[in-house]
């Protein structure tokens, strides 16, 4: 049966481009039959890597059949995976999360979570001396993912490690870093195509905090004009996607990769004491920036207070 590889909800670049790579491996190198899945459409960064490759995009399923065998990459959160994941044979994790807890397998398996930027960097040193047999698309998908999640290694998550892979891989290409980072940036900001609910849902993630829900939403761009245009229309779009997702509000960042801060829209005296207590925040009207905010995971998600 063929081994499926996927990461979360929502996919990003590395969870488009971390299954296509592992994918490759399992096939190639362990003589695994695998294939790398989506559980929704990627952004529109991880659509500029698939054709700058000319890679296939992965089928997009919902769930899995009980016993099916799958190995979970770029998270180990139940909440941002299919409902049934528990009845899969999950056979390996790849990730850079924390732990999280909840996820049941059918017997010990192979985890290994690191404290890097990406998971295509762990999965480069999970390889060893096969990753050098990488072809040049895989090779490509996994320079993509590692300069999304370091923001050209601008993000406080950056490691020496992600520096020393993005260099390999980028020499092996012949890739000049700066100008194709620019190029996937640019990628990643033209989110004119998008609703409102699809902006907010695009890179989001569920967080409890001291028994409120949040859906945390970050939009990573070069332009953050274009949707702190659409600010009032988001802000709006927050109470259906709160309603339609279960989740008693909705925080977006919209990160300024240049200016390597963060404006967080504040529609309510909930968030603005979310911005007060988690980020000492001054807040005066319906947004806040946040110097220096740049990291979902290292500097927005431990943070949050209400």
């Amino acid at each position: 049966m063929t081994t499926q590889v996927f990461g979360h909800k929502s996919p990003d670049t590395d969870s488009t481009g971390s299954p296509i790579v592992w994918a490759w491996y399992l096939n190639e190198v362990k003589g695994v039959a695998a294939a790398p899945k989506l559980l929704g459409e990627p952004n529109t960064e991880a659509l500029f890597m698939l054709d700058r490759w000319n890679l296939d995009k992965p089928e997009i399923i919902d769930g899995v059949e009980a016993g099916a065998p799958v190995v979970i990459v770029d998270t180990n959160n139940p909440a941002e995976l299919p409902e049934n994941i528990n009845d899969a044979d999950i056979t390996a994790i790849i990730d850079h999360h924390k732990l999280v807890g909840g996820l049941e397998t059918k017997g010990p398996i192979d985890i290994t979570i690191r404290p890097l930027a990406c998971t295509a960097t762990i999965m480069y040193d999970l390889m060893g001396d096969a990753a050098a047999k990488m072809p040049e698309a895989i090779k490509g998908a996994a320079l993509t993912c590692i300069l999304s999640d370091t923001l050209e290694f601008r993000s406080p998550t950056t490691t020496d490690r992600d520096r020393e892979v993005v260099a390999a891989l980028a020499a092996d290409l012949g890739i000049d870093v700066t100008a194709y980072a620019a190029e996937m940036f640019a990628a990643k900001s033209d989110v004119s195509a998008f609703s409102d609910a699809e902006l907010i849902r695009m890179d989001s993630k569920e967080y409890e905090v001291d028994g409120t829900k949040f859906r945390v939403s970050v939009l990573e761009t070069t332009a953050p004009e274009i949707p702190l245009g659409r600010k009032e229309s988001l802000m709006e779009t927050f109470k259906t996607v709160q309603a339609e997702d279960g989740v008693d509000e909705v925080l977006l960042f919209v990160v300024d990769i240049l200016k390597e801060e963060a404006t967080l829209l504040v529609p309510n005296d909930l968030v603005k004491g979310v911005a007060e207590k988690s980020f000492g925040a001054t807040v005066d009207g319906d947004s806040v920036v946040l110097p220096g905010i740049m990291s979902r995971k290292k500097q927005i998600i431990p943070n949050l207070k209400v």
